[in-house]
């Protein structure tokens, strides 16, 4: 195990840099908790993909790329996710560096997409519309006897499509095996992203009584009773 003061904690890797023999990098997508996300261009092809490079004391002996890999093949037939492809390693400080390849896709991060917008948020019949891409999605991994387990605006990718939105998941979190808790955890996560794009706190009070509906005050008790699972919530979305 990397010791404490040898950890990686940023790759900050610059255009050009190899990844294995196939790819080089473009830019970078963004970080979280277990390493940073890139646009990679394969050299043989000019493919755009993308490659989460691990940071290695995340990632000991393997085992978060492994579970990512087993699940997102899992998964391949859900459009929500963004398919996985295989792996590559580069070398990074005289370190392995294990890099997941999967799809490339267009779109921008959805906490970056809601600050562009006026007042930097959506308005109801915008984010309702985003919810249900959501819940749609996430009701499919679900009937996988799946979950996600790490829902947020910060690993979501979105593309507008007229008053439609195309939505993908990025990362995925291990809460151990699927169970209701874990099932009910994602419901509960969908309708924060809902709370935060409308405003959050700040603008609750003032939103709409569908909103309200949903969000509940945001006591995931009193939502995951009324929307147990995402075909719940699905549904109750398509009555309105």
């Amino acid at each position: 195990m990397p010791s404490h003061s040898s950890r990686i904690t940023a790759f900050d890797l610059p255009p050009g840099r190899r990844i294995g023999s196939r790819y080089e990098v473009v830019e970078r997508l963004g970080k979280g908790w277990e390493g940073e996300v890139y646009k990679v261009v394969e050299r043989g092809t000019g493919i755009c993909r993308a490659a989460k490079a691990f940071y290695p004391h995340r990632n000991l002996n393997d085992k978060a790329v492994s579970f990512y890999a087993r699940k997102l093949d899992r998964l391949r037939n859900c459009p929500i996710m963004i398919q996985y492809l295989h792996s590559e390693t580069l070398r990074y400080r005289g370190m392995p560096v294990t890099c997941l390849i999967s799809d490339f896709v267009e779109g921008e991060i959805v906490a970056d997409f809601v600050k562009r917008q006026p007042g930097k948020r959506l308005q109801p019949f915008e984010a309702m519309h985003l919810l249900h891409a959501l819940a749609l999605g996430v009701e499919q991994i679900h009937s996988k006897g799946e979950y996600h387990g790490d829902l947020h605006d910060g690993n979501m990718i979105v593309a507008r499509r007229g008053i439609f939105f195309d939505v993908r998941l990025v990362d995925l979190y291990h809460w151990g095996r699927p169970s209701a808790a874990n099932i009910k955890h994602d419901v509960a996560c969908l309708v924060r992203v809902l709370y935060d794009i409308t405003g959050g706190r700040k603008r609750y009070a003032s939103q709409p009584q569908e909103i309200k509906d949903i969000c509940r005050g945001m006591r995931e008790s009193l939502i995951t009773k009324r929307f147990p699972t995402a075909r719940h919530l699905r549904e109750w979305l398509e009555g309105e």
